[in-house]
C-alpha cells in the first residue's frame, strides 16, 4: 500500500476522531446557548440537607428555573465555573433562578466548607450520595451541569465546563418563559444513563 495513501487515511481518521469528540464537547454548550436540543424528560426527585442546615427539597422549587451542579474540591474545571455559578445566583436568583451544588467530595463537609467560604460561595451546596449520583444517570465526570426548567423538565445537561455566556443565555431564555407551571405529571421521568 502506498505510503501517501495510508497517511491520507491516518489523517482522516484523526480528523473525523476530533470533529466527533468537538461535537459531543460543544454540543450541549450550543444547545443550551441556543435552546435548540432534545427535551431530556422529568428530572428524579430529590431532596438533600445544604451544608448550611438548610433543607432542599425538589418538590419544592417547582416554579424555579434550577442549575443543579454535580462538583469537587479537588476539579479545575470546577474551580474555574463556580465563580460564573455565584454570579448567576446572585444576579438571577430574585427572578426565580437557583443555583444548588452538590459536592462529590469524599472528605470532611467542614473542608468543604471552608473552600466554599475561600472562594465566597453563597449558593445551597450539599453532599452527593451516591442515590444522587444514581438518579441522575450516574454522575461519572465532574463538573456535570442540569438545567431544571420551571416544570421540573430537566431541558439541558453539560458535562464538563459550562461556558458562563451559554448557561446565562439558558437560564435567562427560561427565566422569560411565560408558560405556567404544568398541574399534571404528563413529563416522563427518566433516568439520565
Amino acid at each position: 500500500m502506498d505510503r501517501r495513501l495510508i497517511v491520507r487515511w491516518v489523517e482522516r481518521l484523526l480528523l473525523t476522531a476530533l470533529t466527533v469528540f468537538a461535537l459531543y464537547r460543544l454540543g450541549p454548550q450550543l444547545q443550551a446557548w441556543t435552546g435548540v436540543g432534545p427535551d431530556l424528560g422529568r428530572a428524579p426527585s430529590y431532596s438533600f440537607t445544604a451544608l448550611d442546615g438548610s433543607s432542599i427539597d425538589s418538590d419544592s422549587l417547582l416554579g424555579k428555573v434550577v442549575v443543579l451542579n454535580f462538583w469537587a474540591t479537588w476539579c479545575g474545571p470546577c474551580k474555574l465555573e463556580m465563580p460564573a455559578l455565584q454570579r448567576l445566583h446572585s444576579e438571577r436568583s430574585k427572578n426565580g433562578a437557583l443555583v444548588l451544588g452538590l459536592a462529590t467530595d469524599i472528605g470532611s463537609s467542614e473542608a468543604i466548607t471552608e473552600f466554599l467560604d475561600n472562594r465566597g460561595i453563597t449558593y445551597p451546596v450539599g453532599r452527593a450520595t451516591n442515590p444522587h449520583r444514581a438518579s441522575f444517570g450516574g454522575i461519572n465526570a465532574i463538573p456535570t451541569t442540569f438545567i431544571i426548567d420551571r416544570n421540573g423538565v430537566v431541558q439541558h445537561r453539560v458535562i464538563g465546563y459550562f461556558a458562563p455566556p451559554a448557561m446565562r443565555a439558558a437560564i435567562d431564555r427560561l427565566l422569560s418563559d411565560s408558560s405556567s407551571v404544568r398541574s399534571d405529571s404528563s413529563a416522563e421521568t427518566i433516568s439520565y444513563r
